[in-house]
């Protein structure tokens, strides 16, 4: 039987190919053969002009990407996560882990497959300047033993204030949802990533820990 794309996948991939018109898409295709992301990052990142015009795609990407996580990358939906903020080159691998399978969502591999390399690294560029939208604790007391917690475990690959580094993601100001689903999925070792630090670290995790870690990471600015 062959598996039929949902419609909402279909509708989304059109809306990527939508802004560029068809002698634009013949350049898509070349610019999508064999390129090598990491290069062309690097390149962006040393030239400040092609960084700015990559910028300049990548917002006409996320305008179709803010259907799920918001415009400028704050989602207005806990279960899915902010991509404002997030480092750029932690994002871009985590779309080479959708593309080739390492990290699985039909939907979202469907829409990264859609984009050409430029896209890609325009994408995570715009994100990467955004700011994330701060939400204070709505229980001091569970943040407090968050922050307690995070202070013994977390901030050793997160840091001491949730921004991560180019291999580890941002997580301070992250949806809540998001993060107890995830926190969980590790620590039960169910729908994880490949060969993830985070599944030791968070073996010994009970429920509790999870809700106050999610309470005070949330709400970190």
């Amino acid at each position: 039987m062959v598996k039929r794309i949902p419609v909402v996948v279909a509708m989304a991939l059109a809306a990527v190919l939508a802004w560029q018109p068809a002698a634009a898409q013949t350049a898509k295709a070349r610019a999508t053969a064999k390129v090598d992301l990491e290069a062309r990052f690097k390149e962006a990142q040393a030239d400040p002009k092609l960084a700015d015009d990559l910028y300049k795609v990548g917002r006409k990407v996320a305008a179709v990407c803010a259907n799920c996580h918001g415009e400028g990358g704050n989602s207005t939906k806990s279960s899915i996560p902010n991509l404002a903020g997030q480092n750029p080159a932690y994002l871009l691998e985590q779309l080479r882990q959708f593309s080739d399978g390492r990290r699985r969502n039909e939907f979202m591999e469907g829409m990264i497959r859609a984009m050409n390399s430029d896209e890609k690294i325009g994408m995570v560029l715009f994100y990467a300047a955004q700011e994330v939208t701060h939400k204070p604790a709505t229980n001091a007391a569970l943040a407090g033993k968050g922050q307690e917690y995070y202070g013994k475990i977390c901030f050793r690959c997160h840091g001491n204030v949730g921004r991560g580094n180019e291999l580890i993601a941002r997580i301070a100001g992250q949806q809540a949802d998001y993060l107890r689903v995830t926190l969980k999925r590790y620590r039960d070792g169910t729908d994880v990533r490949a060969n993830s630090i985070m599944t030791p670290n968070t073996k010994n995790m009970t429920d509790a820990d999870i809700e106050a870690v999610v309470a005070y990471v949330s709400s970190m600015p």
